[in-house]
């Protein structure tokens, strides 16, 4: 039996619930200019296992453009309510926010949820008949424990005269006033330039060619290497099946090749993938019986809420970071710790939790609390979808999900991760490119992850000098403008045509990224990078601000400077020649 009960509230809200076993309230407890802040409890009068709990409410369809939520990338349009595609979010996936916005890219109304633990079903839903927004939000729609009561908020947001970047960033700062959703210190490492051996040796890692390669990137303005998959094993099938023990088998002398990457002068960090436990590992027989499930396709998966297991993964890890003297973690695949058909969620057999979701966030609690006792500033990376508030208390460096080759994917993902990780570092994914390319259209890959921390993974000792060239360039121009990169106000234009301008502005220095033939806004700054990264020769801006006369000068994307002088930009529109992928600076004279 459905139980509905309406909140008369602005919006009006609806609570919808499967049955009775619990009392549910939804109170208002905040409304500060058009920032609404409610208080869900629910509570039963013995231990039950909770049923589905919707909040639903609906909105006029007016000046709606698209929908931004996590991992829509290439799908931010409006969607109808029989697509029934709706976002799930938890500990290790996604964050539980949409935002709604219109043709002005203001926003229409941002939801988000304090709960970033348990799974969150959200989604915005537009409904033919009446040409209205029906929103929702349903808790416990993932199978759960037995519990006695539950709370959680839900922020709206229907203030109209913001963007939705500005909208979704304030969700993120709602996030941090949590205790239990405090994110973690960034150290600088965390923020500098990394090599990641993934993409061009793959699992065949060689020694001798990686110090090669550590000594060009050192050279040039890299600062961290992470060793990816490979090290822990003498298979090279792309594999899992011999994870769970992590013994450096590749790298018998583990420590002695940190030192010698630590003499080029350059961090180290090792890459483990967290839940999985091959069968030919050793590992594998002494915890048979304690997995989530065995029938993932790569290899079982530990079941955090046993004690055990979680102390076995923490001895790994703070065992690798004494032994090996490491600078970085990147631990993978935290989203596959998930329940799954055959997991059972009581505290039976040894367990101390039933919650799998609390569970995962007990492990990276204590994984986090050991590794900071022995190395406060020790580096975490995180990939895409483990990218929400919840991991934002562990990890300190999020990085955009795979995507080789794929400058258009690396740019969209980079700034969907950006939108809402606050001052946690967001990297690009690894840049990467086949050797003959050419050196502009290599240079795509480069400035399309260029608003996030870079990653490179190309052989840089086999790259054609122009490569290499370009790769310096732009390494050094990164470097010398990090801090506006990072910690500007970042701006993500248009998500429904992929952001084709980026932009973060600090200290009256402003940067734009241009990836199409559109029309960028500036507006009186006193100095302005403009990038290139597109394949015609041509940027047209827009001066808001007042005519003034502006030092220019271009680069080619290898650093050749092609043009000095000064020029008169007035009021309204200016078309400036530029290479591509290259570079216009303007000083004001």
């Amino acid at each position: 039996m459905n139980i509905i009960k309406t909140q008369n509230t602005d919006p009006e809200i609806r609570i919808i619930q499967e049955d009775a076993a619990f009392d549910t309230q939804l109170d208002l407890i905040s409304d500060q200019q058009d920032v609404l802040i409610y208080k869900l409890s629910i509570k039963a009068s013995q231990p039950s296992e909770p049923k589905p709990i919707t909040l639903k409410w609906k909105l006029p369809s007016i000046n709606v453009k698209g929908v931004w939520k996590c991992g829509s990338i290439y799908d931010k349009r409006l969607q109808y309510d029989w697509e029934l595609n709706h976002l799930h979010t938890r500990v290790s996936v996604d964050a539980p926010v949409i935002s709604v916005f219109g043709h002005d890219e203001n926003n229409v109304i941002t939801f988000a949820c304090s709960d970033a633990i348990n799974l969150i079903e959200m989604n915005v839903l537009l409904r033919e008949e009446d040409n209205h927004l029906y929103c929702h939000l349903t808790f416990f729609q993932e199978r759960h424990p037995e519990i006695e009561s539950y709370e959680a908020q839900i922020r709206i947001d229907i203030r109209n005269a913001i963007l939705y970047s500005q909208s979704l960033q304030d969700v993120s700062k709602w996030w941090e006033s949590f205790a239990s959703l405090k994110p973690s210190p960034v150290p600088p490492l965390a923020r500098m330039p990394l090599y990641s051996t993934w993409y061009q040796f793959h699992q065949s890692l060689d020694e001798d060619i990686i110090l090669e390669e550590c000594k060009i990137a050192a050279s040039i303005g890299y600062k961290l290497i992470i060793l990816d998959d490979g090290w822990q094993t003498m298979d090279t099938n792309r594999g899992y099946d011999y994870t769970g023990d992590w013994e450096p088998d590749r790298f018998p002398d583990m420590s002695g090749f940190v030192q010698k990457i630590h003499a080029l002068r350059m961090k180290f960090g090792l890459w483990f993938s967290v839940p999985f436990c091959g069968k030919h590992s050793k590992a594998y027989q002494r915890f048979k019986g304690k997995f989530l499930t065995e029938n993932h396709r790569w290899a079982p998966v530990f079941d955090p809420r046993y004690p055990e297991v979680r102390e076995y993964l923490i001895d790994i890890y703070t065992n690798a970071l004494k032994n090996y003297k490491l600078d970085a973690f990147k631990l993978d695949f935290i989203d596959d710790f998930k329940v799954y058909p055959e997991t059972e969620l009581t505290k039976a057999d040894g367990r101390d939790y039933a919650n799998v979701n609390a569970a995962v966030d007990r492990l990276m609690t204590d994984v986090m609390r050991a590794l900071r006792a022995i190395k406060p500033d020790i580096a975490i990376e995180f990939r895409q979808q483990y990218v929400g508030p919840a991991m934002r208390k562990f990890g300190n460096m999020f990085r955009a999900f795979d995507c080789p080759n794929d400058a258009v994917s690396n740019r969209i993902r980079t700034a969907d991760v950006k939108l809402l990780c606050g001052n946690t570092a967001v990297h690009s994914d690894p840049q990467t490119w086949h050797r003959d390319e050419t050196v502009e259209i290599a240079a795509f890959q480069v400035l399309n992850g260029f608003f996030g921390v870079p990653q490179m993974s190309v052989y840089l000792r086999n790259a054609p000098k122009a490569q290499l060239d370009m790769i310096k360039f732009y390494t050094k121009y990164w470097n010398e403008n990090a801090a506006i990169l990072l910690d500007g106000a970042f701006k993500a234009i248009n998500p429904l045509a992929n952001y084709p301008v980026l932009q973060t502005e600090k200290g009256g220095h402003l940067i734009v990224g241009v990836y199409d033939n559109v029309i960028v806004e500036i507006n009186g700054q006193e100095k302005i990078d403009l990038l290139n990264a597109k394949v015609s020769d041509h940027i047209v801006i827009r001066n808001k601000g007042k005519a003034d006369n502006y030092k220019m000068t271009t680069w080619n994307c290898q650093g050749v400077k092609t043009h000095d002088g000064v020029v008169m930009i007035p009021k309204g529109l200016i078309e400036f020649e530029v290479p591509v992928s290259g570079m216009i600076r303007l000083e004001r004279a």
